[in-house]
């Protein structure tokens, strides 16, 4: 029998996480498996991984074959870089203290990377945000000042349309109304006959 360290599926559909698990490789992807030793979410950046380290080495050492994905999982924890150090002893190249002491430097120089690509990470996602905030303000102005503009002109538009109107009414005296001629109006009756004196 074949045992294989591979992912399990999981979570919803387009919101997928994974099990990490070593099952038979005769078995379905999401079906039955030996042993569950860990978690795997590549929806957040970067991606969580939860892994027990000891069982993982264990089952490695056991002769378990992982897939390509869990294999780079097992190689970023360092799984696989003490399984290496482990044959290393045991083939006698050095000591367990220089094996132990490879290790620590490996996994400080892994976490001071990791954190460096947390950091950046931030650090971009905080440009972007204010940068998003920088043109979101040039918009806001240009609005404004679009705004301001057009209230100017409304209101000096308003301002030459009321002085003609109350410049009018003063610029016709009223002497000059007293002598425009009447109109007469036509009267509604009819023309009276004349009479003629014979």
């Amino acid at each position: 029998m074949s045992v294989k360290i591979r992912l399990a599926r999981k979570g919803r559909k387009r919101k997928a996480y994974y099990h990490i698990v070593v099952a038979d490789s005769r078995s379905p992807r999401d079906g039955r498996y030996i042993e569950r030793i860990g978690n795997y979410n590549p929806r957040t950046n970067p991606a969580t991984i939860e892994l027990n380290f000891d069982k993982a080495l264990g089952w490695l050492q056991d002769g378990a074959l992982p897939t390509e994905t869990c294999r780079a999982i097992l190689s970023y924890k360092g799984v696989l870089m003490k399984k290496h150090l482990i044959e290393g002893v045991k083939k006698g190249a050095f000591d367990d203290a220089e094996a132990t002491r490879r290790f620590e430097t490996w996994m400080k120089q892994n976490e001071e990377k990791i954190e460096s690509k947390k950091s950046n990470f931030e650090k971009s996602k905080d440009d972007d945000v204010s940068k998003r905030l920088l043109a979101e303000k040039k918009v806001n102005d240009a609005r404004a000042a679009r705004l301001a503009k057009k209230l100017a002109d409304q209101a000096a538009k308003e301002a030459a349309e009321a002085a003609p109107a109350k410049e009018a009414p003063a610029e016709v005296a009223p002497e000059a109304v007293a002598e425009a001629p009447a109109v007469e109006k036509p009267s509604t009756e009819a023309p009276a006959e004349e009479t003629t004196a014979e």
